[in-house]
Parts: structure tokens; C-alpha cells; sequence
């Protein structure tokens, strides 16, 4: 099967939000949360199963495997740091929370330990 993209990173985190926000996840509530149509996550859901990331048999609630929910979590506290960061800095909490969702996609590894190391330090 395909490989992790961006894109996918954001229904997982979505998915795992979602979860720990009402319990449960379904097609129609990832879609109204990630402003996208329901034919494009039942796409996305398709290709994070083969990855082993989500099982959901149809029209049931969405759950994270173990490992989905292990990067979900990743990703989500990739995009926690950088707010923080970027609030931090300066940055309006919209404005942060918005390319927080941006940058965690791009930065590499050394970066994100360098701000994790900066933010700790300037708590």
C-alpha cells in the first residue's frame, strides 16, 4: 500500500481527537471537521487500513490500531510544540494553531528537537 502523506497525518490526528473529544469517530464527523467532503475520507480510511492504522467496518465508528494511535499522538504533539512555540514568540492562538498544522508536516526531526529544547528551556 501507499505511504504516509500530510494529508494522512491530519485524518489520523483528526481521528484521535475526535476519539478522545466524544468517544467516538465517524465518517461524517472527520469530514465536518477537516471541511472536507465524505467521499474523501472514506478514501483516506481506505488507505490508513492499509497501513494497519484504522479498522472500521462500514457505517461503524472509526478506531485506531495500536500503531495509529501511536502516530496519531506523535502528530498531534508535533503540532502542540509549535504553537506553543509560535505563541510563545508572539503569535495570535488562531494564527498559531493554524501553522502549527502546517509546519508539523515539513520540519525535519533536528528542528523540532531544537524548538522542543528552546521551549522547555524558555518555559
Amino acid at each position: 500500500m501507499g505511504s504516509m502523506t500530510q494529508s494522512l497525518e491530519d485524518y489520523l490526528e483528526a481521528i484521535h481527537l475526535l476519539i478522545k473529544d466524544t468517544g467516538s469517530a465517524c465518517v461524517r464527523d472527520v469530514a465536518k471537521a477537516l471541511g472536507v467532503k465524505m467521499p474523501s475520507v472514506v478514501k483516506a480510511l481506505h488507505e490508513l487500513k492499509g497501513l494497519e492504522l484504522v479498522n472500521q467496518e462500514p457505517y461503524s465508528s472509526i478506531e485506531l490500531t495500536k500503531k495509529g494511535e501511536r502516530l496519531a499522538k506523535s502528530v498531534l504533539a508535533r503540532h502542540e510544540l509549535l504553537k506553543t512555540f509560535l505563541i510563545r514568540l508572539g503569535v495570535k492562538p488562531e494564527t498559531a494553531d493554524e501553522d502549527a498544522c502546517r509546519m508539523e508536516h515539513i520540519l525535519s526531526a533536528e528542528t523540532l528537537d531544537k524548538i522542543r529544547t528552546y521551549t522547555e528551556r524558555n518555559a
